[in-house]
């Protein structure tokens, strides 16, 4: 049975009431399209048998929210949760914890790496659920009764979902794993911390001086910060590729940075002073020892094909995703010397063995 929950005092009558129930299904539906912070629409919790619809959008909802999300006494049930973990703990206070995330399970059970909500409930369940409202105004009031059944539906399955997916993670001895990987990500939402080397992230920065990719680094911090402060999209704030124009080539005085910007369609009205003065300050200290980006030679592509090619190998053994294992971007991270990070715990337990020999020494050819 689904509920309608637009008062606090409903929401926290219904929880109490679940109090020693068992796991909880949880989702979300945000809207994302105007703001930096996602701006929570709706908020579903379910147990077997009844489904909570509650409106995040009343004053005082979100209070209630709060302190049962961070209850550790409250299995929460998610599935691919990384954006929701952001906004609960945006708009609540606290992330939902502990979590299930069932994408996560699925993959360390063999199912397959990035599962949708969709195909693992009918690979579970054999039930198909409709996709019609997935791009919704969920900030509108009132809800359709399709907007409410297909929000009902998010949660309706997955405690079958779950059921089946802990038996064979118990099974596989694997149980601890996604209990440390949904530990990382609630972590990870909680720091929320600005991207450290985003020009990094840029491909074209590798084309960049080293002066120029300072000047983007910086750039691009300040993007980030202003569109937090803000509340706004980062490409609101500073377009991409003009951030890449200017800190290729800095104009050298304020009328002609002016005429760069008058001739980008995207450029920003407002903080041009403060752009430009951002974009002719002198390089600190910090900036002089930040990581460029550079096309790597042949021997780091062979070297990263070659631990590519054994984390392949391990995760055929286990029959996981190679990149649920170790992506690219870890793999990368240890060969600059950045440590193992996120291949810390139970990941490292498996590749050590194999990677270490190949970070010392370079393969040959």
């Amino acid at each position: 049975m689904n509920h309608w929950i637009d008062t606090p005092r409903m929401l926290a009558d219904r929880l109490a009431a679940w109090r020693g129930a068992g796991p909880v299904a949880l989702d979300t539906e945000f809207v994302r399209e105007r703001t930096w912070y996602a701006q929570l629409a709706l908020v579903q919790l379910a147990v077997p048998g009844e489904v909570l619809l509650v409106d995040p959008l009343v004053e005082g909802m979100t209070a209630v929210l709060g302190p049962w999300l961070a209850d550790p006494g409250v299995l929460k049930l998610m599935h691919s949760p990384s954006e929701d973990l952001h906004v609960l703990t945006h708009v609540c206070g606290a992330p939902p914890s502990p979590l299930f995330d069932t994408q996560t399970a699925a993959a360390l059970a063999g199912l397959g790496a990035g599962l949708s909500y969709q195909r693992l409930v009918e690979a579970v369940t054999g039930t198909v659920l409709a996709k019609g409202e997935t791009r919704s105004d969920w900030l509108r009031r009132p809800l359709s009764p399709a907007q409410l059944d297909y929000a009902a539906d998010d949660v309706l399955h997955l405690h079958a979902v779950h059921a089946a997916l802990r038996d064979r993670l118990e099974a596989l001895g694997r149980l601890d794993w996604l209990e440390a990987d949904c530990a990382r990500m609630v972590a990870q939402a909680v720091r929320d911390e600005p991207e450290r080397w985003p020009h990094l992230a840029v491909r074209s920065a590798q084309m960049l001086d080293p002066d120029g990719q300072r000047r983007l680094y910086r750039l691009l911090r300040w993007r980030e910060a202003r569109a937090r402060s803000q509340d706004r999209p980062k490409n609101w704030i500073l377009d991409g590729e003009l951030a890449l124009t200017l800190a290729r080539r800095p104009p050298a005085d304020l009328r002609a940075f002016n005429a760069v910007l008058d001739a980008h369609p995207k450029a920003p009205r407002r903080d041009r002073g403060a752009l430009f003065d951002l974009l002719h300050r002198p390089v600190d200290a910090a900036e002089a020892d930040i990581p460029l980006a550079q096309a790597p030679a042949e021997t780091d592509k062979a070297r990263l094909r070659a631990l590519q090619e054994a984390v392949a190998t391990q995760a055929r053994a286990l029959d996981i995703p190679e990149g649920l294992l170790a992506s690219r971007r870890h793999l990368q991270a240890l060969m600059d010397g950045h440590g193992w990070g996120a291949l810390e715990g139970w990941r490292r337990g498996i590749l050590e063995a194999s990677l270490a020999p190949l970070l010392e020494t370079p393969p040959s050819g």
